[in-house]
């Protein structure tokens, strides 16, 4: 049998390495924007157009190459920083394998301009597809200078799956912010399209996060420092009222090379619990310093992922370092020693027309009518005479009841006793089929509901079920503000509120966004809303869907919008909230398989919209609207992401429960 192994041509072993490294225009300006900060620059210049595809260049001021080291440089595993295997575990630079530039040139076309400080001439080099067409001297300042023309060229398989600019150049600006924030001591400039997005002067590190992440930073970062034999930790977190809806604005930087961990980053919210908002995310810009022989940085090829040696105590400091920053910036929650917990003031529920203002000091809700009339009363302990009381015990003492508050109370009891169990055996319909009497589900529903309590038993307005009477007899229960509950032909059906109306919102705008005629209210007074320059790229990327749903905005300065109108079905109140909200659920989005920007569009708005609404008590026509609502989707079982909207309960189910065991 004839041998079939053999060598792979070296252009075809160059494509293949390309895959792993090159993976789009970014994955080059990583790698270029690193090697030029191994290279000792102070000063570094990064060119875009066409978002990558046409060009990326990255001129440097650094050490520069001779003319052997140029041609050496696009070699594969051919590194200027490895000589022995102890060196794999000494490593603090970031470029090391040597594979970088050979797997560029491999897919790509490239022209490589580079000299030394104490040479006269340079080195031009011209590269295509492996194969260098090129080199001879030439002028050029003292650096070294490389462009990547028309990457993919020769793979259009890999440049046909590159995504649309706007997410391309996400995905450069994410490479650019990462080697920015590690080097605040160089000087960074980029440009794109010939136009300058930014000019990063060097400075400290506060200044460089304010530069990239706008000015709204300048007045929330708290320095964090933590430093032990084992492990140092440096760098600033943010106070917990800048908190986001996205989660973008979290760097991890190790030995000063960014990564990802998802384990860190639990740390630091750990360090947060109790200070955050629901569903927000703090930023943090965080320098982890340690013995490069405690962490493995080969274990994948864009060495984003890491593997330290002692995780665990890695967390503790952490964690340790982020709560110690908290407290001492008095971010973090502490006793009041001097406050007398005993004597707070009681604030009314409610007031009515002729009541004081509840916010001066000599306010006393009529609510403590009977406390105040038992207290004017001596109790059998109290044997001093009335006259006895100082002026200034009198002064304690809330006032008589009026005969108005007492009205009031009592209508608000007979209010109460009016709350029945609702009649569950009325014919009614639940999802448009007829129901008939069910007399056994009385029993069964009776310890889900709240009777009223007598008038002589005080007790809290806020009942944890509300019953809702269609027009057709149909009854609907609201529980906790969370579920309704309605009676069925075989039982109980329980429908999550919240995921019934993402269900219904999101099909509202699947076919809004078919038609592209959203309808749009416009808010008394446009709200400005300046995004980092990763979030803005995203709403670029996303603003036709946004105009089509019915948001309106325009372009009000540098990363800045004016918004001025917004769907009609979206409560007006926070949009930057809603906007960042939607941007991190458009950024994390991830599935089986690949969704179209409308659809992963419907989607974010529905659970966002939804979510806002979530808990709220619905009135009676609510209720009833929302189930209506819900069976007339096309899938009303479920959310657009799988989860359940309803369960059923069956009623040979609920008669289980009142057996005897």
């Amino acid at each position: 049998m004839a041998d079939v192994i053999q060598l792979l041509p070296e252009y075809l072993a160059n494509q293949i390495a390309a895959g792993e490294v090159v993976q789009r225009p970014a994955s080059a300006v990583k790698e270029l924007l690193e090697n030029a900060v191994d290279a000792g620059a102070t000063q570094v210049q990064l060119i875009v157009k066409d978002a990558g595809k046409q060009l990326v260049q990255v001129v440097d001021n650094g050490a520069g190459m001779s003319p052997t080291d140029a041609r050496m440089s696009l070699e594969r595993h051919a590194t200027s920083k490895i000589r022995t295997t102890d060196d794999l575990f000494r490593i603090r630079t970031l470029g090391f394998r040597g594979e970088a530039l050979a797997s560029i040139a491999a897919v790509a076309q490239v022209e490589l301009r580079t000299k030394q400080r104490d040479q006269d001439t340079g080195t031009l080099l011209l590269v295509e597809g492996s194969q260098i067409t090129s080199q001879q001297p030439t002028a050029c300042p003292d650096g070294t200078s490389i462009s990547v023309k028309n990457l993919f060229f020769n793979v259009p398989a890999r440049r046909n799956f590159l995504k649309s600019n706007a997410v391309e150049m996400r995905h450069i600006l994410d490479e650019f912010q990462h080697v920015a924030l590690a080097n605040p001591q160089i000087t960074f400039s980029l440009f794109q399209n010939d136009l300058e997005v930014f000019n990063l002067p060097a400075g400290k590190l506060s200044q460089r996060i304010v530069s990239l992440l706008g000015n709204g930073y300048k007045e929330q970062l708290a320095a964090c420092e933590e430093v032990t034999p084992f492990l140092s930790v440096k760098g600033f977190i943010g106070k917990p009222e800048s908190a986001k809806k996205s989660r973008g604005d979290q760097f991890f930087f190790v030995n000063n090379r960014f990564i990802r961990s998802a384990y860190l980053n639990h740390a630091v919210l750990t360090a947060y619990e109790g200070l955050l908002p629901k569903d927000t995310h703090p930023f943090y810009v965080l320098f982890l310093d340690l013995d490069p022989k405690a962490i493995d940085i080969n274990v994948h090829p864009t060495k984003t992922e890491i593997k330290f040696e002692d995780e665990k105590t890695v967390y503790a400091i952490v964690r340790a370092a982020v709560k110690q920053s908290l407290g001492l910036h008095n971010m973090a929650p502490s006793l009041d020693f001097e406050g007398d917990v005993n004597f707070a003031p009681i604030q009314p529920l409610r007031t009515s027309a002729n009541q004081k203002n509840p916010f001066t000091d000599d306010f006393r809700p009529d609510a403590l009518a009977s406390a105040a009339s038992q207290a004017a009363t001596p109790s059998p302990r109290d044997t001093r005479p009335s006259g006895a009381r100082s002026e200034a015990y009198e002064r304690q003492l809330p006032p008589r009841p009026t005969e108005q508050a007492k009205r009031e109370l009592e209508e608000f009891y007979k209010s109460l006793s009016k709350v029945s169990v609702p009649d569950v055996e009325h014919e009614a319909t639940a999802v448009g089929v007829p129901v008939p009497s069910a007399s056994a589900l009385t029993a069964a529903a009776a310890p889900f509901l709240v009777t009223a309590p007598s008038a002589a038993v005080p007790s809290a307005p806020e009942l944890p079920l509300r019953e809702s009477s269609a027009s057709s007899g149909n009854k609907v229960l609201q529980v906790h503000g969370q579920y309704l509950l309605v009676a069925v032909k075989s039982g109980l059906m329980l429908l999550d509120q919240a995921a019934a109306r993402e269900r219904i919102l999101y099909e509202q705008y699947a076919h809004t966004l078919e038609r592209e005629t959203g309808a749009s209210q416009t808010l008394l007074f446009p709200r400005t809303i300046t995004f980092s320059p990763q979030d803005f790229a995203i709403l670029r990327e996303v603003e036709e869907a946004l105009r089509s749903l019915g948001f309106r905005f325009t372009d009000f300065g540098k990363h800045t919008i004016a918004v001025e109108g917004i769907p009609v079905d979206v409560p007006a109140r926070d949009e930057k909230e809603l906007l960042e909200g939607l941007i991190e659920q458009f950024r994390t989005h991830a599935g089986p398989i690949k969704l179209d920007r409308r659809e992963q569009m419907a989607r974010a708005l529905a659970r966002r919209v939804a979510a806002a609404a979530a808990g709220a008590r619905l009135s009676d026509t609510e209720m009833t609207t929302l189930v209506d609502k819900l069976f007339a989707c096309q899938v009303p079982g479920y959310t657009p992401d799988g989860r359940r909207t309803l369960v059923m309960l069956e009623l040979s189910q609920i008669q289980e429960f009142f057996r005897k065991a």
